[in-house]
C-alpha cells in the first residue's frame, strides 16, 4: 500500500503511463504534469510496457540481495546467549565482538528482545496457553491484604500516622498480638478466575482453610453456571487447604477434574497471579480509604467494571463478552 506522503497511487501511475506509452507524450512533460522527476516518468512508463496495469501496483522495498545481513551462525550464537544466560545487547555484543545495535535487531527479528518472554528456568521462550471455551478450566488461589485501620493506612498516610490509628483501634476492639502489639487483622480474598475469558470471582473470607476454600468453590461454579458457563476443571496451588481430602471429595462431588501446579512454578497459575496485581492496582491501593469497612464495600463495583467495562490487554475486550455467545446465555 503506497504510503501517505507519495507522490503517485497505482492509478496515478497507470495514467502517467498510458500517457507516455499510448499517447506519444515526451516523459519530461508527462512528468511536469504529474509533478515527478523524469526519471521516475520513465520508471513507470517501462513497468507498463513490461507488465501492463498488473506493473502500477506497488511492490516490496526490501532488496534481493543482503551482503551486510548477520551470519546464521552469528544469530545462532546470539540467540543461544539470550535465551541460556539471559544477556543483553550490550553485554552479547561485548562477548562477540559486534555492535550493540546489530544484536537488538537480531533479538527483535527473533522476537525475544523482551526478557518477560523468556522462561527463567529452561531459558525457552514461554508458551502461552489458553483453554478453547469459558469453563474448561478455572483458577483458584487466596491472596491477602492486611486490613485498614480505622482513619487510614500507611500507603497514603505516614507511618507514624498509621500505627496511632491502628493503636486507637486495637484500644476499642481490645485485639492485641506479640508483644501487646495492636492487631488489626487480615483479609483473606479468596479469588476465581476464568482461563478462557478472564471472568473473575472473589469473596473476602476469615481463613484460608479447606473448608472456607470449598465453599467459596461452590459459590463460584454456582454464579458461573448463571451465566451459562459449566466448570470442568479447577487449577490450583500446593497450598493446605487445597491438598486436603476435603477439597478432593468437593472436587468429586462437583464432578470437576483437579489440577496442582508444578512447586515453586507460580507461572503455571500466572493468570491468577497477574489478576492479583491488577486487584491490588484497581481497587486495594487505587486509593485512600478510611476504613477496611469501606474499602470491602467497593469491591463489588470494582468487580463489576473488571468484568464488564474494563479492557482486558490479553483479549482485546472487557472479559464478559467471551461470554455473550453462550448456547442459552440470553434465553
Amino acid at each position: 500500500m503506497s504510503h501517505a506522503n507519495a507522490a503517485l497511487t497505482p492509478r496515478a501511475r497507470l495514467r502517467l503511463a498510458r500517457l507516455i506509452v499510448d499517447d506519444r507524450w515526451t516523459a519530461v512533460v508527462a512528468a511536469k504534469m504529474f509533478m515527478v522527476s523524469p526519471v521516475t516518468a520513465r520508471k513507470w512508463a517501462a513497468r507498463y510496457r513490461a507488465e501492463g496495469v498488473a506493473g502500477m501496483s506497488d511492490r516490496s522495498s526490501r532488496p534481493r540481495a543482503m551482503p551486510t545481513k548477520t551470519a546464521p551462525e552469528t544469530v545462532k550464537r546470539i540467540v543461544q546467549l539470550r535465551w541460556r544466560r539471559r544477556l543483553g545487547p550490550a553485554q552479547i555484543a561485548g562477548e562477540l565482538g559486534l555492535p550493540a545495535s546489530t544484536v537488538h535487531a537480531v533479538l527483535v527479528r527473533c522476537r525475544i528482545n523482551r526478557l518477560s518472554r523468556i522462561d527463567r528456568v529452561t531459558g525457552e521462550p514461554i508458551c502461552r496457553y489458553e483453554h478453547d471455551y469459558p469453563g474448561s478450566m478455572i483458577h483458584v488461589d487466596v491472596t491477602k491484604f492486611g486490613n485498614i485501620p480505622d482513619g487510614g493506612g500507611h500507603k497514603f498516610l505516614t507511618r507514624k500516622q498509621s500505627k496511632i490509628n491502628a493503636r486507637t483501634q486495637a484500644q476499642k476492639t481490645g485485639q492485641r498480638g506479640r508483644e501487646y502489639r495492636p492487631l488489626i487483622g487480615t483479609a483473606f480474598l479468596n479469588t476465581v478466575i476464568d482461563d478462557h475469558s478472564r471472568v473473575a470471582y472473589a469473596e473476602i473470607c476469615s481463613d484460608e482453610k479447606a473448608a472456607t476454600a470449598i465453599d467459596v468453590l461452590r459459590r463460584a461454579i454456582a454464579w458461573f453456571d448463571e451465566r451459562g458457563v459449566t466448570v470442568e476443571r479447577v487449577l490450583s496451588d500446593n497450598g493446605s487447604a487445597y491438598r486436603s481430602h476435603a477439597w478432593a471429595d468437593a472436587c468429586a462431588e462437583l464432578s470437576i477434574r483437579h489440577k496442582r501446579t508444578r512447586p515453586y512454578r507460580p507461572q503455571t497459575n500466572g493468570k491468577i497471579e497477574r489478576f492479583h496485581r491488577t486487584l491490588a492496582d484497581g481497587w486495594a491501593y487505587a486509593r485512600f480509604y478510611e476504613s477496611e469497612t469501606e474499602r470491602r464495600a467497593a469491591l463489588p463495583a470494582w468487580m463489576h467494571f473488571y468484568n464488564h467495562h474494563r479492557r482486558h490487554s490479553a483479549i482485546g475486550a472487557p472479559p464478559i463478552s467471551r461470554l455473550n455467545n453462550l448456547p442459552g446465555h440470553h434465553s
